[in-house]
């Protein structure tokens, strides 16, 4: 009797077991083809001819100068270095080297707004000997950020006897928005913009250990955007 016991409860053991596996390929598999739909729009809008030579490079200011927004500050990060690399590669000036360099006209408080703002700052002394000394030709405004739109869900995790673990499922939307402007110093005009809208959904299911299924909104928009100014910017439409 005893054995028969301990055999009934090693069946339904196996048989709860069995119930979480079942339950964990039935979030999982739906999960893992959600995360690749990811949906990117990457466009630019231009108003006059681009191109660049040997020598010239880009700087990429922040349009918004959120201080102390370093998620954001990462972006920025990220589209220089991608714009640094690659077969269609341009130069970058760090936009630290060049803020310091140009002290104090592109501080928050003196940094022009336009390009009508810019012909007037390079009146200033010594302005634009120094962003010639740079091989500046474009700069590069760079604004919008990623925000949590959406999310529902429960996830509850417990500890006890037996070990701990966590069952439920989460999920949350991110969208990503990013525009970049481009000003040609050499031609004091706007060329025009370049933005990248990125949109994805993220999925935490868990039975026992949780696994993040995540949508990488904020660097595909990175890569995107990057992408597209290379070709925005070397591109010459005149020919």
């Amino acid at each position: 009797m005893l054995l028969r016991t301990q055999q009934m409860g090693q069946v339904k053991q196996i048989s709860y077991r069995l119930s979480l596996i079942r339950q964990l390929v039935l979030i999982i598999l739906p999960c893992i083809v959600m995360t690749a739909c990811v949906t990117a729009r990457v466009e630019d809008q231009r108003t006059t001819s681009t191109g660049i030579l040997a020598g010239e490079g880009v700087v990429i200011m922040p349009k918004s100068y959120h201080l102390g927004n370093e998620t954001e500050a990462k972006f920025t990060k990220c589209v220089g270095s991608a714009l640094g690399r690659g077969s269609s590669r341009l130069r970058v000036i760090p936009n630290n080297e060049f803020v310091d360099a140009l002290f104090p006209w592109f501080e928050p408080r003196t940094v022009p707004s336009d390009i009508k703002g810019l012909s007037i700052l390079l009146k200033e002394p010594g302005v634009s000997d120094m962003i010639a000394k740079k091989g500046v030709r474009y700069i590069i405004w760079l604004d919008g950020d990623t925000d949590k739109i959406a999310g529902g869900g429960t996830l509850s995790c417990a500890a006890g006897p037996g070990g701990a673990g966590c069952f439920g499922f989460a999920w949350w939307q991110d969208d990503s928005k990013y525009d970049a402007t481009v000003w040609d110093i050499t031609a004091l005009q706007s060329a025009g913009t370049v933005s990248a809208n990125v949109s994805g959904t993220s999925y935490l299911p868990a039975i026992i250990i949780p696994i993040p299924l995540i949508a990488r909104t904020r660097s595909k928009a990175c890569k995107g955007l990057a992408d597209q100014l290379k070709l925005f910017i070397v591109t010459d439409t005149s020919t």
